[in-house]
């Protein structure tokens, strides 16, 4: 699960390489959000999931919820949101953590489960597998979007 996770990030940093600046903001019809609302959604979460399931530290900015996270949409935001530069930076960052991972954390009950509407996680593996499932549905958006805008 771990090598899936650091795949799938390479994946998602390797899909943004060929997006423009100008094109993370285009909110292509069809669409509720923008490239680099999805982006941001995914560092956001992936940091959220992270500390949820293995106590490490949030390694985002604070601001960064209020733009990014659940029920967020690019046209309310009131601050500049960050640039590709930095999103990318910081999934290349996340990409450093996975790796830091070992297959016993994946084994570690959590604090308390994390309780998702219907939905209950009990350990660190259950949530960071969630949480991968989670970013592969915003890169096939994403991928969407892209195709949308040509």
């Amino acid at each position: 699960m771990i090598t899936s996770g650091k795949v799938l990030h390479q994946i998602v940093i390797g899909q943004l390489q060929g997006v423009s600046e100008d094109q993370f903001d285009i909110q292509a019809k069809g669409f509720n959000n923008t490239i680099r609302w999805n982006v941001g959604h995914m560092v956001y979460w992936m940091d959220k999931y992270s500390t949820l399931s293995f106590g490490l530290p949030s390694a985002i900015p604070p601001h960064y919820e209020s733009l990014f996270g659940s029920g967020t949409k690019p046209s309310e935001w009131t601050i500049t949101p960050p640039s590709k530069e930095e999103l990318t930076e910081l999934l290349m960052a996340q990409l450093s953590r996975l790796s830091e991972l070992t297959p016993e954390m994946l084994d570690m009950k959590l604090q308390s489960p994390y309780i998702m509407g219907p939905f209950q996680f009990i350990t660190s593996g259950e949530l960071f597998n969630f949480a991968l499932m989670h970013e592969a549905i915003h890169l096939g958006i994403i991928s969407s979007q892209l195709k949308a805008m040509q």
